[in-house]
């Protein structure tokens, strides 16, 4: 059985994409058969695996709203056992569309459905918001990775997200659970950031992952040449780190 898992959270700027395309790639280097399905619309897990958001002319939007099915939309990536659904910027069209269908927070789920099985992971990089089609990604999902940056407003965002997730459990998808919160950017010289680590292990306990993603110049640089760290730099303390998360959330599993 394939787990499904939405890397989300409404604030942006926490890490959220990088988490997506790393994780998914890093799990594809060690040989698990990843997809990962962008659903912002900027469309920056696209770009970041090497794909020109602005040619993409077949995305995540054509398949959710039905225009056509998602074995015509998914590509296959340069990178090993990963496969990519990908994202432009007809995405902000689609809560429009999608709000006069009937059961419209099953869209994504109904479409990708039939294809769950061909992969051992499906990864949804969300938008940095709590619409419809966030909604869509958490109604599909076996479970959540919330990326957080170690400063004090993501702990009120935070509070947001678990409404949400509440919300959605409670309406559409009981089974949804938090498969862990990831530190992000994390630089261990400041106070801030120890205080508000102690605060979010305080709430979640065990759901914290151990594995903590440091700053990093070589993260921030890969997106740039269109690869995950982990085809950038394989050597630098960020590949190592999501390739630590990758055998971390494999054996959560």
């Amino acid at each position: 059985m394939s787990r499904v898992i939405s890397v989300a959270n409404q604030k942006g700027g926490v890490g959220k994409t990088t988490t997506a395309v790393n994780l998914s790639a890093s799990l594809g280097r060690i040989g698990v058969k990843t997809l990962l399905i962008d659903i912002d619309p900027q469309g920056n897990s696209t770009s970041g695996l090497g794909f020109d958001r602005r040619e993409t002319e077949i995305s995540a939007y054509d398949v959710m709203v039905g225009k056509i099915s998602p074995g015509k939309a998914i590509v296959k990536t340069e990178f090993d056992n990963l496969w990519l659904l990908p994202s432009n910027m007809n995405m902000i069209a689609a809560e429009l569309e999608m709000v006069d269908i009937d059961h419209r927070e099953f869209c994504l789920k109904k479409a990708i459905l039939p294809i769950r099985e061909e992969y051992d992971y499906i990864f949804i990089d969300c938008s940095p918001s709590l619409g419809l089609i966030t909604a869509n990604a958490l109604c599909f999902s076996d479970a959540l990775i919330i990326p957080m940056q170690c400063e004090y407003y993501a702990l009120e965002g935070l509070s947001q997200l678990i409404n949400t997730v509440k919300q959605i459990k409670k309406q559409c998808n009981p089974d949804l659970a938090i498969e862990g919160v990831l530190f992000t950017m994390y630089d261990g010289r400041l106070n801030l950031t120890q205080q508000v680590v102690l605060e979010i292990k305080k709430y979640f306990s065990r759901k914290v992952f151990s594995t903590i993603i440091p700053r990093t110049v070589r993260i921030s640089e890969a997106p740039s040449f269109g690869k995950p760290v982990i085809y950038f730099d394989e050597n630098c303390k960020g590949a190592k780190a999501y390739m630590d998360l990758a055998k971390e959330v494999v054996d959560r599993s």
